[in-house]
């Protein structure tokens, strides 16, 4: 097994590799987002933030904010939003954004140890968080708990193409140019290389459709994206 291969062999130690991992990328966060993506990151956040049919008010929680853009297109939209990362660096990137004068918030925290009551958000969203999370269930059920019944969660994250050879060819494309830009900006080829090897081991949009129904959501449903490479999961809690 490769030494990535091993660093993400279990929960506990994805989760110990993840925390170093995001505190190495954070600030190039943002580059790489527009360079893996070849500038289409920004659409997609805007689109699921389209999705989300903010009501002015709204109280949203973003979920492995970053450096911030979800929160901040929610709270232009008339949301109070709060921002919530494991890495510290990220949140000190987001709080220095010119944006950080709107209604957001932001704080330090676990999203499968959530520090908010239960019902506190009518939203939650997450742009590649769902992929990251050591454990996928546990973090579901925080989601569950800390929306109000009839809350939208919605999560933005690479899919898995369920044909065999669009898959081969998207995660070569993955593994080949993550690791350059990997070598090229940390002298590290498996810094970007992460991305491919935590997508094979991601069970899907689909499934993780299954998990929010299985876990008292309703109304699941994937929105594809990019030909069906990226998904927008989409769901309400009962």
């Amino acid at each position: 097994m490769t030494e990535l291969g091993t660093a993400l062999a279990t929960p506990d130690a994805k989760a110990r590799y993840v925390r170093r991992l995001f505190d190495t990328i954070a600030d190039r966060y943002d580059l790489i987002t527009v360079l893996l993506s070849f500038g289409l990151d920004r659409r997609w956040k805007v689109r699921l933030a389209d999705l989300a049919a903010i009501q002015a008010g709204a109280r949203v929680l973003d979920l492995a904010c970053g450096t911030g853009d979800i929160a901040f297109d929610l709270a232009r939209r008339g949301a109070h939003a709060t921002g919530l990362d494991l890495t510290h660096r990220m949140l000190a990137l987001a709080r220095r954004k010119p944006d950080a004068s709107l209604t957001s918030r932001f704080i330090q925290g676990d999203m499968m140890a959530l520090p908010f009551p239960a019902a506190s958000f009518d939203v939650v969203t997450t742009g590649y968080g769902i992929r990251n999370v050591p454990r996928i269930e546990p973090a579901i059920a925080e989601i569950a708990r800390v929306l109000r019944p009839g809350g939208l969660f919605l999560s933005l994250d690479f899919d898995r193409p369920a044909n065999a050879m669009m898959r081969g060819v998207y995660l070569g494309y993955l593994n080949v140019v993550g690791g350059a830009l990997g070598w090229i900006l940390h002298r590290d080829p498996d810094t970007y290389r992460y991305i491919p090897a935590s997508l094979a081991r991601y069970p899907g949009a689909g499934q993780v459709s299954a998990m929010l129904e299985a876990a008292g959501f309703h109304d699941a449903r994937v929105v594809p994206v990019l030909g069906g490479l990226m998904a927008i999961n989409v769901a309400r809690r009962c």
